[in-house]
């Protein structure tokens, strides 16, 4: 395992994507920022934290599980329960891969109404894309080859690499 970024660069990172949050929305009251879960919600809460240091502005946050919307597993019955009714919505997640993650989670918003925009953020994206997905919010731009994993240790926010 190499670590490509440490905590403290996923950090600064991620409060270079905050800027960039706030200078694309010169208004911030109707955003909602919405983690995929699991690897999602840190980096989710990074983000809300620090649009409350800059702004001083308190922004909703919720937890989507997509566990039922994936299209490699067969689970039933999960829910989630927050409003997103004309909301713009940033969807965060850790790396984005072949896309299919991407799509589960779209799938499970729209299933929870209709909301304004949807933007998306990821800390990494990786390459490989299998379904037509970019984000508007990218922290690296990290080209991998199909048998390396990335992955972000929740305790220290810092990415590591498997080969």
């Amino acid at each position: 395992m190499k670590e490509i970024l440490s905590g403290e660069q996923v950090k600064r990172t991620l409060r270079r994507m905050t800027h960039e949050i706030i200078e694309r929305n010169n208004n911030l009251e109707n955003i909602i920022l919405v983690g995929v879960k699991s690897k999602g919600v840190p980096i989710g809460l990074e983000i809300k934290n620090n649009i409350k240091d800059f702004t001083n502005i308190e922004i909703p946050f919720y937890e989507l599980d997509i566990s039922s919307y994936r299209d490699d597993k067969d689970i039933k019955g999960l829910e989630n329960k927050f409003n997103v009714f004309n909301k713009h919505v940033i969807l965060i997640d850790d790396v984005l891969y072949t896309g299919r993650t991407a799509r589960a989670a779209m799938d499970a918003l729209i299933d929870l109404g209709r909301f304004n925009r949807l933007e998306f953020l990821v800390l990494i994206d990786r390459g490989h894309r299998e379904l037509p997905i970019r984000a508007d919010y990218v922290g690296k731009n990290l080209p991998t080859n199909k048998e390396e994993r990335i992955v972000l240790n929740t305790n220290d926010l810092s990415i590591n690499i498997i080969k």
